[in-house]
């Protein structure tokens, strides 16, 4: 880690080289291919999907600070915060019930 690293928009800890995931704003599938994208952290991508469908995305969620706002994602913000910059969970995430 140096102080050159990336910060993630989302957690706002540094992003390690090779710890990154870009994260279309609006879907690729939802007409967002070419549109602006953010470097996440992998794990925080993850849990972005996790929580979300590519049209909760495209329609409600395709801003940073919607993303923060959202009480699912809010939470585990909260949680992943405390974690070091390199931190990726050992147990592979899913999709939660809708």
């Amino acid at each position: 880690m140096t102080n050159s690293d990336p910060i993630c928009p989302l957690c706002g800890r540094p992003i390690p080289n090779g710890g990154g995931s870009l994260h279309h704003l609006i879907p690729k599938l939802k007409g967002g291919k070419g549109g602006p994208t953010v470097l996440l952290h992998q794990i925080c991508h993850k849990e972005v999907h996790a929580t979300l469908t590519e049209a909760e995305l495209a329609r409600s969620f395709n801003t940073v600070e919607a993303l923060r706002a959202h009480p699912r994602l809010e939470k585990f913000l909260t949680w992943v915060r405390k974690r070091p910059p390199g931190f990726r969970s050992k147990v592979p995430g899913k999709r939660r019930g809708r």
